[in-house]
Order: C-alpha cells, then sequence, then structure tokens
C-alpha cells in the first residue's frame, strides 16, 4: 500500500479514533493545503485564549444537522487534545431566526448545564423533531429538563443577548459561511464535517505553535 492510500485510510472515523494520540503526527504528514483545505484570514479575529494557547472555535448551530452528527466526533477530539489547545463553542446567527438558540446555548453554558444539556438540544431539534426556534418553546422545553426557570429567563433575556452579538461579531471575523466550521488561533477557518476537518485543525494547531 502506498503511504498517500494508507493516509486515507486513516482518514476514517474508526482509523482515527484508534490512531488516537498519532493524529498529530499524521496530519503533518498529509500536508494540507492553503486555500483548499482551509483559509487564512486576512486580518486576525480576536482570541481570548491566555499566552501559550491554541484557541480553538466551533461554530455550530442547533438546527444543523451536519453539527448533530459532527459533535459526537469533536467530543472525542476534544477528550484527546493536548492541554495546549482551548476549546470554545460558538452558535452562529445567519439570520436572526438564529438568535433564539444561539442565546440558548449561551444560557446553558452560564448555568453549567451544557454536559447536560447540549446534546439534549440537539436530539430534541432533530430526533424528536421539537421546534425549539422561538423563546417561549425553549422556556417550556427547559423547564421539562428540571431546570430553574426563572433562573434561565433571567440569563437568557440578559447576559445572553449580548453574548449572542459578540458571537455573530466573531463569525463574521472568521468569514464562516456554514457549519460545522472551525476556527483556528484566529488565523485559520475550516470547513467540514468530520475527522478529516479535525486532522486539518491538528496541522494547524501545530503550525500555530511554531510561529
Amino acid at each position: 500500500m502506498q503511504r498517500r492510500d494508507f493516509s486515507r485510510t486513516l482518514l476514517s472515523a474508526g482509523a482515527l479514533s484508534a490512531a488516537g494520540a498519532l493524529r498529530p503526527a499524521l496530519a503533518q504528514r498529509i500536508g494540507f493545503k492553503e486555500g483548499t483545505d482551509y483559509l487564512r484570514l486576512s486580518k486576525p479575529a480576536p482570541v481570548v485564549s491566555p499566552p501559550g494557547q491554541v484557541e480553538v472555535v466551533e461554530f455550530f448551530a442547533y438546527s444543523c444537522i451536519h453539527c448533530f452528527n459532527f459533535e459526537p466526533v469533536f467530543n472525542d477530539w476534544i477528550g484527546k487534545k493536548p492541554a495546549h489547545v482551548t476549546v470554545r463553542r460558538m452558535p452562529v446567527a445567519f439570520s436572526p431566526a438564529f438568535v433564539p438558540m444561539q442565546r440558548l446555548y449561551f444560557t446553558l453554558e452560564a448555568m453549567g448545564l451544557v454536559d447536560k444539556l447540549h446534546h439534549k438540544v440537539f436530539q430534541a431539534v432533530h430526533e424528536e423533531r421539537l421546534p425549539l426556534t422561538t423563546p417561549p418553546a425553549i422556556a417550556a422545553w427547559i423547564e421539562k429538563q428540571g431546570v430553574d426557570k426563572a433562573k434561565f429567563a433571567a440569563i437568557y433575556n440578559g447576559a445572553a443577548i449580548q453574548q449572542s452579538r459578540e458571537a455573530t461579531a466573531l463569525q463574521e471575523a472568521y468569514m464562516v459561511e456554514g457549519t460545522p466550521a472551525l476556527g483556528v488561533a484566529g488565523r485559520f477557518y475550516v470547513s467540514g464535517q468530520g475527522p478529516r476537518t479535525l486532522l486539518i485543525a491538528d496541522s494547524l494547531i501545530a503550525q500555530a505553535r511554531k510561529s
């Protein structure tokens, strides 16, 4: 088997999972191309990670089926990422219709409920077909999850509004055109849906660490 064929075989989800810690080395060996596999931003996007950390931003939408399918792969990657990598999830808003769900994520984050309810939101939308697209529908669903409705509403109608504006500004800084997508180190943009996207991210993280 040729080396390039071996690399392509390892791009499958199962092989990548088995490869585990070998992914950064594999990413460097493949040699992804700027303009084809990823974009370099002409103007750096803002980052909040401290010096010495490489920030990776996941751009997603709860209404996006590809994001729902990408989430388990991304979570597996998070569990194996190096200590020098910081991950932020960033819900997008391509129109005002996205904003209620955008604020939902930030409220869950503020309440420490992402681990408990983030995936459940995806399931509610894509498996249960619940229209969680308006504040009343979201509030009703949240109450059924046993969440303090008044506390949720205070954040949802308060701090989450400003966070949504900031998220949309970051989305524009990275020139996000679709989801899921990744922003790396405030310098690179990667679109995609599966394990290959994360190999590209590994390569860009290594590149950012060198410069």
